[in-house]
């Protein structure tokens, strides 16, 4: 017997995506991978060092639930000195990635039939998410011609006596959208507990990004170090929550985690404080690759109204092409060779979309988009 919410959740398209690309590849075809937001550089030295010192001293046993205080206190004074925050390090609960603190938190704030206000088009796994735990997500949607940018006055419309929380994403996946500050503020005022994906801070091109912290502490943020320390197989994460929900997490983390990984704790701290002119030659790296393939999208005919300015990714508009996102992408990943990801995977208003990953050297995004200009051409004719 398998459970009914086990047997609804939706697929993750831009893993079944992935996980095709790699069957071509085992049949010796090369495929450009854009359709996963993954780095392409290697972690930091200094990470892996403090990783293998940590290793060779024993350390890779158990740790504080919560996670070790170093570390805490390193997030509290990384939040302190980029945001002018004050966070207290008992409010950090340290998980293998955001995404056990995602489940653990909806677990613990959601009854049944309580709501979550979304953006549309959203990160594919939050609805799943909030299903899972019982909730129900409620959708606002968010258009191109505005940057993919929540509207307060359209948010405001869908809270109702069930909203448990607003969910916000800055920079943003899959828009590459940064949320104005104007903007972040209006939401806080709202009313509804704020919580805020911050994974893509320090990916930011123009303009500069905001915790939700700096308008409310009703708010809870989720942050790691995968995407901008390039330590996405390493599983380290983080929540940061007001000072009532961190016992019920530290409960639920002791019986369903225990622990994040000793030795990859002390890789954080690493990262915190010895990794930021890496991290600054990544984004670097990352802008002049998002400069080449926006204008290489647009002369093939995507459209791309306002360009992205965070993360690694272009939602570009494919309605010329095709109404059926999922459907055109597995077309190009089999005739084009090139692994994109359908907008349908992220809410019904991505439909029509595809999201495009440039964590990917220059000469295979160039590849890319000759690979995609013969198929269009093709395609045509």
């Amino acid at each position: 017997m398998i459970a009914k919410r086990a047997q609804e959740i939706a697929p993750f398209l831009a893993m079944e995506v992935l996980e095709r690309a790699v069957e071509l590849e085992a049949k010796g075809d090369h495929i450009v991978h854009l359709e996963v937001g993954e780095p392409d550089f290697p972690t930091p030295a200094c990470i892996q060092d403090a990783a293998a010192r940590a290793i060779k001293q024993g350390k890779i046993g158990y740790t504080h639930s919560l996670g070790i205080l170093p570390l805490r206190e390193a997030i509290a004074e990384h939040y302190h000195t980029k945001y002018g925050v004050q966070v207290s390090p008992e409010r950090i609960l340290v998980t293998a990635g955001t995404s056990p603190a995602m489940w653990m938190v909806f677990s613990a704030i959601l009854e049944p039939g309580d709501q979550v206000i979304l953006s549309n088009p959203h990160y594919a796994c939050y609805p799943n998410f909030i299903r899972f735990c019982g909730g129900e997500p409620v959708t606002v949607d968010v258009h191109e011609e505005d940057g993919f940018q929540f509207r307060p006055e359209a948010v405001q419309g869908r809270v109702g006596p069930r909203t448990q929380a607003i969910f916000i994403n800055s920079p943003a996946n899959p828009t590459g959208t940064l949320l104005s500050a104007e903007r972040m503020a209006a939401l806080a005022g709202l009313g509804p507990l704020i919580i805020s994906d911050e994974i893509y801070h320090g990916l930011v091109y123009e303009g500069r990004e905001h915790s939700i912290l700096e308008f409310t502490d009703r708010a809870i943020v989720f942050n790691g170090f995968s995407k901008a320390y390039a330590m996405t197989g390493w599983r380290l994460g983080y929540a940061i929550v007001p000072p009532e929900l961190i016992r019920p997490l530290q409960k639920m983390h002791q019986n369903f985690f225990i622990s994040a990984n000793a030795f990859v704790q002390a890789a954080g701290i690493a990262a915190l404080r010895e990794a930021q002119p890496e991290v600054a030659r990544m984004r670097a790296t990352y802008d002049e690759r998002r400069r080449f393939v926006i204008p290489g999208l647009r002369r093939l005919g995507f459209g791309i109204a306002r360009e992205p300015t965070g993360a690694f990714y272009v939602l570009a508009n494919a309605k010329r092409f095709t109404s059926d996102s999922y459907a055109f992408a597995f077309e190009i990943l089999e005739r084009a060779k090139v692994g994109v990801t359908p907008g349908v995977d992220f809410g019904s208003n991505g439909e029509g979309y595809l999201r495009f990953c440039y964590a990917n050297s220059k000469d295979n995004l160039a590849e890319a988009l000759r690979r995609l200009e013969v198929f269009l051409a093709g395609r045509s004719a």
